[in-house]
């Protein structure tokens, strides 16, 4: 069911995200942000309080034509002139036109802060795009996907919702209340205080309420928690399940956790759902009091029948806005600590880009040297000891080594995705970090394990590292890839729409187009990192004839478990927790009958056992 003014209703109890410094995260919101559009707020700030006002004189106004009826139909009575329709139809048009001047402010002030609220999002936004291609590698390791997608989906909603509701809905609860209570008090300050002596009753049964229910609401949000985390693993891996025979056992578990949730659930909505009839008879009880003495005060002369209808009608109205505070005060919790998120997220320390003479990488051949490299992904655990070699260009150079010996990580320092603690990389004599990163990287062409394909056509995709490539460049690199063929038989060639979901297209398939990719950049340096990892044997030998090729003249790194796979590499290193434990040549290795032809024997030992 929708609030006040439109927004998600928030259950009585149910448990708010605070923010860790509401102050501070206000303050930033209010100077970087919302200070830009003071002028428009001014005028939000006007109509808003014009709008409550036209509103709450209405009812004075209705009262008085209330008034007006009454008197004509005691003087009629008593043989006088009766009612007076032309003094009616005038206070009636008048209220009619103070309701219309009322939507018109109102509708000046909503679409007034809808811009603001609208534009300041798409502001931020833009800044948080901007943000999240400046941050380092480092960030990301220390977050989900998940966390830093919620922040630029979620925590926007939530601010730009709550900002656009809470700001008029503060300014118009705050007018309405102070217009009532002055309302209230012209027509009969004892009324007024009969019914301000309800609010502190109705204060006291709220909090025993919320008290009750929000330790029901949060077990709620915990056992939903556990049933959501329980859909998604059973159905992300369905097929284990079933390969397991394990939907029994699922079933059992999801029904326990359902249960405790139901339990949790009834519960915590019965309390909550209590509210709403006992503020109303709360309220019943404060509107009889008031009919009660206003009907004392009218036999006495004191008040008229028409001020007693206003008197009620402002009665009525009065606790909505009060309501409405409330559950202002929760929306502000929620916006602030989704605010105070994304300027966590802003504050991150970028990735620094530098500038020390070198800007052009066109003349650079591919000579790199690694001289006594250290790195750790955190100061007390070393990936990296002392990593020295020597590359010339136009080398192929393989990169061997069991999980965790630090191949990958080498060439994240390659390409400055971090940068080292100790020692130095140069490229044509020239150390790295003297370069700007985006230079740097133009340099590189990378195929990696895990591919990587984005919304929209495959000749797009294949073009991503070459914008202005012409098609036949783009079918030209497609059939190096040994991907033509494939491309070809897609519904509309090379302008059919892919995407990484793609249910059409393998795995194997999705690393020829990324292969297909870097061999149309035409980089100085290549890495491959576990390239041909998806790609059937039959398509890996015509890939490494292709790569065979692509690779000639330039320098290549390439990262293989499969070693038969880099037996015609000019060098081979050789890692081991961080250091280099052996180099030369796929012979020269198997000759020194250590730790690289341990590796290498194994895998045929683990062949040979499978064959058997």
């Amino acid at each position: 069911m929708p609030g006040p003014m439109g927004g998600p209703r928030r259950r009585a109890g149910q448990t708010v995200e605070k923010a860790k410094n509401f102050k501070g995260t206000t303050k930033k919101l209010i100077k970087e942000y919302l200070a830009k559009y003071k002028v428009k707020l001014l005028i939000v700030f006007i109509f808003a309080i014009g709008s409550t006002i036209f509103t709450i004189v209405g009812p004075k106004i209705l009262g008085n034509a209330t008034t007006e009826i009454f008197s004509g139909l005691v003087s009629k009575l008593s043989g006088g002139t009766g009612i007076d329709f032309g003094k009616i139809a005038q206070i009636l048009f008048t209220l009619l036109g103070l309701y219309i001047l009322s939507a018109i402010f109102s509708f000046i002030q909503g679409f007034t802060m809808t811009s603001v609220v609208q534009k300041l999002t798409y502001n931020i936004r833009n800044d948080l795009a901007k943000k999240i291609n400046k941050l380092p590698m480092k960030y990301f390791d220390k977050k989900t996907n998940g966390e830093v997608l919620s922040i630029i989906t979620n925590d926007i909603d939530t601010l730009s919702m709550s900002l656009d509701q809470s700001i008029t809905q503060i300014i118009t609860s705050i007018c309405t209340i102070i217009g009532i209570l002055i309302m209230m008090f012209s027509i009969s300050w004892e009324m007024t205080l009969i019914s301000l002596i309800i609010l502190p009753v109705s204060g006291i049964i709220v909090g025993i309420v919320v008290k009750k229910s929000q330790r029901y609401f949060k077990m709620q949000q915990d056992y939903l928690g556990h049933v959501n985390g329980q859909v998604e693993e059973i159905y992300g891996g369905l097929n284990i399940v079933k390969a397991f025979n394990g939907e029994e056992r699922a079933i059992k578990e999801f029904s326990k956790a359902n249960k405790q949730l139901y339990q949790a659930g009834w519960k915590s909505q019965f309390l909550s759902g209590l509210m709403h009839p006992l503020m109303n008879f709360i309220g019943n009880v404060g509107y009889v009091a008031v009919a009660v003495v206003g009907g004392y005060f009218a036999i006495q002369g004191k008040i008229t029948v028409g001020n007693i209808q206003s008197f009620i009608q402002y009665n009525k109205q009065f606790t909505q806005p009060i309501g409405q505070v409330a559950q202002i005060s929760s929306m502000l919790q929620a916006m602030i600590a989704a605010a105070e998120r994304i300027f966590e997220f802003l504050d991150e320390e970028e990735e620094p880009k530098t500038l020390n003479g070198i800007t052009e990488t066109e003349k650079l051949k591919g000579n790199i040297e690694f001289k006594n490299v250290k790195f750790g992904y955190s100061t007390d655990k070393i990936v990296i000891n002392n990593f020295n070699a020597n590359v010339k260009e136009g080398q192929k150079i393989a990169i061997v080594g069991p999980t965790g010996a630090g191949k990958t990580t080498m060439v994240k320092l390659l390409m400055r995705f971090y940068d080292v603690l100790d020692g130095e990389i140069l490229v044509d004599g020239h150390n790295i970090k003297d370069f700007d990163r985006g230079e740097l990287r133009k340099m590189f062409g990378m195929v990696l394990q895990d591919t990587w394909l984005f919304g929209g056509t495959v000749k797009n995709n294949i073009k991503y590292g070459k914008e202005d490539a012409t098609d036949d460049e783009v079918i030209k690199a497609a059939k190096a890839a040994h991907v033509h063929h494939f491309i070809k038989t897609l519904p509309k060639s090379y302008n059919s729409k892919i995407n990484e979901e793609s249910s059409n297209i393998s795995a194997g398939q999705k690393q020829l187009l990324t292969i297909a990719r870097v061999i149309l950049a035409d980089p100085k340096i290549l890495i491959l990192d576990e390239a041909t990892s998806s790609i059937d044997t039959r398509t890996e030998i015509q890939i490494q004839d292709a790569m065979d090729n692509l690779m000639k003249g330039r320098t290549s790194f390439i990262i293989a478990h499969r070693l038969s796979t880099i037996k015609n590499a000019d060098l081979i290193l050789v890692m081991n927790h961080g250091d280099i434990v052996e180099q030369g040549k796929h012979e020269e290795l198997l000759e020194q009958n250590g730790f690289y032809a341990d590796l290498y024997n194994s895998q045929f030992e683990d062949c040979n056992d499978a064959i058997e």
